[in-house]
């Protein structure tokens, strides 16, 4: 099974750049493509600048847009999205299709000061963790905002549920990459699944500093691995997923069989 991951900054107005990556990935054979967060809409700190009607063209463009190349190359595509609905935005991700579209609001939010998108989306705050889930080919994946990775409960529902592929577009930045880099490689060794990190690149300018994205998109296997990492620049990866590796890895290690023992997934 290949899956693609787009290492790109915010898009431009225009969509030749998305039609180009979208095409070779088909031509690829390439089946589920993956966007990294704010590459969709502009960078957070600068829709905080942006009225609620711009936001909502922005995504509406981009919305039509993926809902066309997904038809028009066969594609499963996720991507983050910023919905802007009855007056309300929140922060999304989407699963586009030729059979269309679903999103799920992100499940945890940033809450730092100088990072706080929990006081600027109106996500529901809920006791219950939600994700994209689907099957391609006899795999099961999921799909979630990259902050959600650091909360337990999200990866315990993912285990219940049969994930076997994680999809996780991010938007890290400060030289976060080897916190990043140890919490995945963790998760993906005791889950026994894979888990497809897709970073943003790009900068964005304050006052105060320079958010410098730093990409280092990658898949981490089963066991833990890190393997097919990209650098810092715009670029394409194209990946192989074989479900016999998770099987491989579950054999091994036990971790689910033992959870099964005790009736907890």
């Amino acid at each position: 099974m290949r899956v693609a991951a787009l290492q790109l900054s915010t898009l431009p107005l225009s969509n030749a750049k998305l039609d180009n990556y979208l095409k070779s990935c088909s031509k690829k054979g390439v089946r589920v493509v993956v966007l990294a967060e704010y590459v969709l809409n502009t960078f957070f700190k600068e829709l905080q600048t942006m009225s609620k009607v711009m936001i909502a063209e922005q995504s509406r463009y981009k919305i039509e847009a993926l809902s066309h190349y997904a038809a028009l190359y066969n594609l499963i595509i996720i991507a983050p999205i910023v919905l802007v609905e009855e007056n309300k935005i929140y922060k999304a991700i989407g699963k586009f299709t030729t059979e269309g579209i679903e999103f799920v609001n992100q499940n945890f939010l940033i809450n730092y000061e100088h990072w706080n998108e929990d006081a600027f989306f109106d996500n529901t705050k809920s006791d219950t963790i939600s994700f994209l889930k689907f099957e391609y080919h006899g795999i099961t994946y999921g799909a979630i905002n990259g902050f959600d990775i650091h909360f337990d409960q999200v990866w315990i529902e993912m285990v219940k549920q049969g994930v076997e592929v994680v999809l996780v577009p991010s938007v890290s930045t400060f030289g976060s990459n080897l916190r990043w880099n140890e919490i995945l490689k963790s998760r993906a060794l005791l889950n026994s699944m894979y888990i497809l990190r897709v970073n943003r690149v790009g900068t964005y300018n304050d006052d105060e500093s320079l958010w410098k994205f730093y990409g280092e998109t990658y898949l981490i296997n089963p066991f833990g691995e890190i393997e097919n990492s990209l650098n810092s620049k715009e670029e394409l990866l194209v990946i192989n997923i074989h479900k016999d590796e998770v099987d491989e890895a579950k054999n091994i290690w036990k971790f689910q069989e033992q959870l099964k023992d005790r009736a907890i997934i």
